[in-house]
């Protein structure tokens, strides 16, 4: 289990660069600028969800078919912040000794494609193919500051075309294009959709951090992992 003697100075950085980013709100730029507010639905995949228990998730263009025909059917499906999940039995990744269920980002989920954008100006941090079942697939770590502090975004599940002719340090503007989603099974086999993750400290990981952890692990995480919709602005 990790440790929480060093949180106190974790949980100040983490506040100073969410009031940061909360006084300048109108210097945000739009993730996904081709998607209005009007077009979300929150989707819930907790535990509690009745009809996740019901169907094979493992059978992803089932799993597929209940996002986008059952659950967000002509909808962009959103949410999943620190929402404690039981999706993840689906895949091997997930089980350890405990069972990690707990979910640090925002998940997006619209068509295969979409492209998405960079809300602040930053750098590549690093990428990687995070191959597997029920992993991140393609993922892209951008790199930002804001008063002198740093933070990170994460993008996973892209596209593995997301991944050509980038380079680490590359310099990338508000607004400007990072990738698209991807499909399954490129993606991680997942039906199509962002997992939008915003750090403070990335524990020495590249082109991949937990997206997911076990629930003993909430109190450290809490102190580095800020809420995402500070920085997922829609129309």
């Amino acid at each position: 289990m990790l440790k929480n003697s060093s949180n106190r100075p974790k949980q100040v950085m983490k506040q100073q660069i969410e009031q940061s980013l909360n006084i300048r709100n109108d210097q945000i730029g739009y993730v996904f600028p081709n998607i209005s507010s009007t077009d979300l639905l929150p989707l819930v995949l907790s535990v509690q969800n009745p009809l996740l228990t019901s169907h094979d998730l493992v059978d992803t263009a089932l799993f597929d078919q209940l996002i986008f025909g059952t659950l967000a059917p002509g909808k962009t499906g959103i949410g999943g912040f620190l929402e404690n999940r039981s999706i993840y039995q689906r895949s091997q990744h997930y089980q350890s000794t405990e069972a990690r269920s707990l979910h640090l980002g925002v998940d997006v989920w619209a068509p295969a494609l979409t492209p998405l954008h960079a809300p602040w100006p930053g750098v590549i941090h690093s990428f990687k193919d995070n191959q597997g079942f029920g992993d991140y697939g393609p993922t892209i770590i951008l790199e930002h500051t804001i008063e002198d502090a740093t933070f990170y975004t994460l993008y996973g599940h892209l596209s593995r075309s997301s991944l050509n002719g980038i380079r680490v340090g590359q310099l990338i503007a508000k607004n400007e294009r990072v990738g698209e989603l991807g499909n399954f099974p490129e993606n991680g086999d997942w039906p199509p959709h962002l997992h939008f993750q915003v750090m403070t400290d990335l524990l020495g990981n590249a082109g991949d951090f937990p997206g997911v952890i076990a629930p003993s692990q909430a109190d450290f995480y809490k102190t580095i992992c800020i809420d995402p919709m500070l920085l997922l602005k829609f129309r």
